[in-house]
């Protein structure tokens, strides 16, 4: 008995490792993680390096955008890289703070009322970090990706840019040295305009040099180093240390001349050391509140990031599975609200940078929280006399280059109706909220699809000379029958369109009455709903009495078998044909 049982706890042993091992070999990163080599650590450790110095002042920038402390940036950008490693399926994806998700950050806290209480806005962050989060989590184990459809590429596209200039424009109150206040485009640009008088001059330097420099940084260093002989990896990383270096000389400055004596705002004290452990509010009534804006958040920042790293796999031939990037995202959520951080998603330009520098794995990520780590752990306290000015500078410079014109310019001239979009959403986020301007996006797209689909487009077709072919009467030249109404619905049919139809078809023939049968050729035809069907049946009916008989051609399986469940087919009047021209042989002869 002894040794029966001795054998089936070390059989229970075995199967529960064997479990373990499953479940890890099931997480996106074995499948990185078997192959892995002396090569790729020191691609990603170099990644890192270039990655580490542009996120280190992005982070302390993007923090102040959300209105948080600035150790909070850096918080953000520890943990959630680790737990992004491990559950995400993009490689090269670089997870972090990013300006859209921090002011959407800074629209929630804000309607909370909490003024600056910063123990109030760190537990409201938090939760609103780990709400979001645990959305993420649980959609993507309910492999609900395909949410992210909802949001279409104009509405996508006008929060983005309405986004990028309204967090510009914002900034500039940081640049000036002045007090703004306002919740919309026109409030703060009043309030800027009426409080100039109040600029500090020497912020104003610091802030217009600084904006400047980066701008010129962005393209004209990285040429420069090269021209003077430096190596391409080492331009690189004096291209993107440039931020770095403008932090160090204008805090040298402000510490040098003591200007924060003269009116310039300092970041101050930065608390040193490892990210506090922390645990989200679970008061039912806060929830209620951020709930809706995590939602959103989350949503925005699963379409930013998968946006992005398909984009970067495709270069590599690499599969993107978006339910997986909500498992990751949505780990690095928790673990930021876990670590006294705050929403997070995937960054366009860290990636791209992260992907240019020659990153392998996600493994690069881990070695960028690492380098942040040390930052949080060594050196913060060389940030006090950091100058406001120059993290909104940072802002600014990395804000305006994802406003697009060229893309609202193309949506323009390629469909208005998809302008209409872009545009209300535009208009929304600047004249109302982040979240208003999205909202009224997407209803406006979705309502020009009811409107689109319930007026759907359709050609009376003809036989192209002597052959099978049938193409739109207005278009070609083709042959008719005076006794045959032939129609193309290029359109699936559901209760939008259904009446449509009946009223086109029946208008049709009280307008020929030599018409003797008509034909719906159902080519486009996906889909056929309950209100659809029933529309058909009255249809059949209508044109019975008219003594005109109803025919189908070209029907798909799918939409064959949906008929199939109904009493139509019975009481066709006609035929389903299995083309347009057969049914057309078979009826002019």
């Amino acid at each position: 008995m002894a040794a029966q049982s001795a054998l089936s706890s070390k059989t229970q042993r075995s199967n529960h490792s064997m479990n373990i091992s499953g479940l890890l070999n099931r997480l996106p990163a074995a499948s990185w993680a078997r192959e892995y080599n002396k090569q790729q650590l020191s691609d990603d450790g170099l990644a890192a390096v270039i990655v580490t110095i542009m996120l280190i002042p992005q982070s302390l920038a993007y923090a102040l955008l959300a209105g948080l402390p600035p150790q909070m940036g850096l918080y953000a950008s520890i943990s959630p890289l680790i737990a992004y490693a491990l559950f995400g399926s993009s490689r090269v994806l670089a997870v972090g703070p990013v300006a859209v998700v921090s002011l959407m950050t800074a629209a929630t806290l804000g309607k909370l009322g909490l003024g600056d209480d910063i123990a109030a806005l760190t537990e409201a962050a938090v939760t609103l970090a780990f709400i979001s989060g645990v959305m993420m989590a649980i959609l993507g184990m309910l492999r609900a990706g395909v949410i992210a459809n909802f949001l279409s590429h104009p509405v996508i596209s006008g929060f983005i840019t309405a986004s990028g200039v309204l967090i510009a424009i914002s900034q500039l109150k940081h640049i000036l040295g002045i007090k703004v206040s306002g919740h919309n485009l026109p409030e703060i640009v009043g309030s800027l305009f009426s409080n100039l008088g109040n600029m500090n001059i020497i912020t104003a330097i610091i802030g217009v040099l600084t904006v400047a420099f980066l701008f010129w940084v962005r393209k004209g260093l990285k040429p420069l180093l090269l021209a003077r002989g430096m190596s391409k990896t080492m331009a690189d990383v004096g291209a993107k240390a440039g931020p770095v270096l403008s932090i160090v000389v204008m805090t040298s400055l402000v510490w040098i001349f003591s200007l924060d004596e003269n009116g310039v705002k300092i970041v101050g004290e930065i608390p040193m050391g490892l990210p506090p452990m922390t645990m989200p509010s679970f008061d039912p009534a806060l929830w209620a509140t951020l709930a809706p804006s995590a939602f959103l958040i989350s949503l925005i920042g699963f379409v930013e990031s998968i946006s992005i790293a398909q984009t970067l796999a495709a270069k590599e031939r690499q599969r993107i599975e978006p339910n997986f990037e909500l498992a990751g995202l949505g780990a690095a959520n928790i673990a930021a609200a876990m670590t006294s951080g705050y929403p997070v998603t995937g960054g366009f330009a860290r990636s791209v940078v992260n992907y240019d520098a020659g990153a392998k794995t996600p493994l690069a990520g881990v070695f960028t929280a690492g380098g942040i780590l040390l930052t949080a752990l060594l050196l913060t306290p060389l940030f006090y006399y950091l100058p406001n000015a120059v993290l909104a500078a940072t802002i600014i410079v990395a804000v305006l280059s994802i406003v697009d014109i060229d893309a609202i310019k193309h949506i323009y001239s390629y469909s208005k109706r998809d302008f209409a979009a872009l545009a209300v959403t535009i208009l929304g986020v600047w004249l109302v909220g982040v979240e208003a301007g999205v909202m009224a996006g997407v209803a406006t797209a979705l309502g020009l699809f009811l409107w689109r689909t319930a007026r759907p487009h359709y050609a009376i077709v003809g036989r192209v000379g002597n052959s099978e072919h049938f193409r739109n009467i207005l278009r070609h030249a083709v042959t008719t029958h005076p006794a045959l109404l032939c129609l193309r619905i290029d359109e699936s049919l559901y209760f939008a369109n259904a009446r449509f139809l009946e009223d086109t078809v029946l208008a049709e023939v009280s307008d020929n009455p030599d018409i003797k049968h008509v034909i719906l050729q159902c080519t486009a035809v996906n889909e056929v709903d309950a209100s659809a069907m029933d529309a058909l049946e009255n249809l059949n009916r209508r044109l019975i009495d008219m003594k005109v008989d109803l025919h189908l051609t070209e029907v798909k399986g799918p939409v064959m078998d949906q008929l199939s469940r109904s009493h139509f087919l019975t009481h066709l009047s006609g035929d389903v044909h299995l083309t347009q021209f057969q049914a057309w042989e078979k009826l002019t002869a």
